[in-house]
């Protein structure tokens, strides 16, 4: 499966009458690059319990429910050794790690923690992006230190980090989002890594597009049989052929090519809605393969909700069919969604109104949206047992 991504404010269309294919634009205004900073913490859940709990150090811990239907919903880096990840069934991820140690979520500690970190981002620049409670943009283009280096500005923030909470964190430094992101993945854990505007189109074009923040295994194998390997093989297209074959992704993966991504670094942006979908490397036919493919994205949603205490009144189910048409079904209930078994049990009736079906599934999405805060539930109800 691969997650797709929006993304909002990217005007490749416009790069194109600029420039012509082949000739890569700069993504730089007559001050400079931009300087961008993404800070990522590592294994940010389970750190924070390895933290609290000296039994847990230096031992696979994960974050979530240890019963049947339980999910995992962080995973330390004990456990990622033995291919533990984010959204895996318990019962997979015990299979994997037979001594892995499962811990409920304490999301009132991880969202304490996480104001601590944003005190010390908000030190050195108001344009804060954040993307969940352990991982943000930070643009620091001007900022509120002077500082002329960002890799400076980097350290500086990740030793603050370390001194107050005593976690360590990872980034990125860039001219754009895009590759701020690409370069915070580099030297994990506790690390950091600096893409210049200079070096930013070679590293893309070596990059194979498999390893692309926002492409995953279903993309990267349709680019595999269009015989795209790498960056430099999809710099190779044209927008016209990308759009006939991604559809929407394809002025993305036309600027990305080319080190190019226009995006803003938004503070404080109004969450309307809160999904998450994906992408199946081969299509769904029947009922119980759709349902056990929205599990994963039911506990994403519900995670991001716990962790930012809120909910929603309306549940969505997409569907796109393997001929790119697509369909939604969505509920509304008289309050916000109290757990997650709430929301599989709507996404269940609705999803079921669907079969049978006439063509394949190629994509499933869920969506909560009417969001409004969480109200105060006992932590055995919002537990992982999805």
């Amino acid at each position: 499966m691969v997650s797709t991504v929006a993304w909002p404010g990217f005007h490749a269309w416009s790069l194109l009458r600029k420039h012509p294919v082949g000739d890569p634009p700069t993504n730089q205004s007559t001050k400079g690059p931009r300087k961008i900073i993404h800070i990522d913490m590592d294994a940010f859940y389970a750190s924070v319990e390895q933290r609290d709990n000296a039994e847990l150090r230096g031992r696979p811990v994960a974050v979530g429910g240890s019963e049947a239907r339980g999910v995992v919903a962080a995973a330390s880096y004990e456990a990622r050794k033995f291919g533990v990840h984010s959204a895996m069934p318990s019962v997979t991820a015990k299979r994997k790690c037979p001594d892995l140690i499962f811990v409920k979520p304490r999301f009132d500690v991880y969202k304490a923690v996480s104001a601590q970190i944003w005190e010390i981002f908000a030190e050195y620049t108001p344009l804060i992006e954040p993307l969940s409670l352990d991982e943000a943009y930070l643009d620091v283009t001007e900022n509120l230190k002077g500082m002329a280096v960002a890799t400076e500005i980097a350290l500086e923030i990740r030793a603050k980090i370390k001194a107050a909470t005593h976690l360590n964190a990872s980034a990125g430094i860039s001219y754009n989002k895009f590759l701020a992101k690409m370069a915070s993945d580099l030297n994990k854990p506790n690390g950091q890594a600096v893409i210049t505007p200079k070096n930013g189109p070679a590293f893309v074009a070596a990059l194979p597009v498999k390893k692309f923040h926002g492409v995953g295994p279903a993309t990267a194998e349709k680019m595999h049989r269009l015989g795209i390997e790498t960056g430099a093989d999809l710099r190779e297209k044209d927008i016209e052929f990308l759009v006939r074959h991604f559809g929407k992704s394809g002025p993305y993966f036309f600027g990305i090519a080319r080190g190019i991504d226009e995006r803003q670094v938004k503070p404080d942006r109004v969450r309307k809605s809160v999904g998450a979908e994906d992408t199946f490397a081969e299509d769904l036919h029947a009922y119980e393969p759709a349902l056990v493919g929205l599990k994963p994205l039911i506990a994403k949603v519900w995670r991001y909700c716990e962790a930012n205490q809120i909910t929603g009144k309306t549940v969505t189910l997409k569907v796109k069919y393997a001929d790119f048409t697509q369909i939604t079904r969505a509920r509304t209930i008289g309050h916000g969604f109290r757990s997650p078994q709430e929301v599989e049990e709507s996404i269940c009736s609705l999803l079921g109104a669907v079969f049978p079906i006439s063509k394949g599934i190629r994509l499933l999405g869920v969506t909560l949206s009417s969001l409004e805060p969480l109200a105060d539930t006992p932590v055995e109800q919002l537990a992982f047992r999805l």
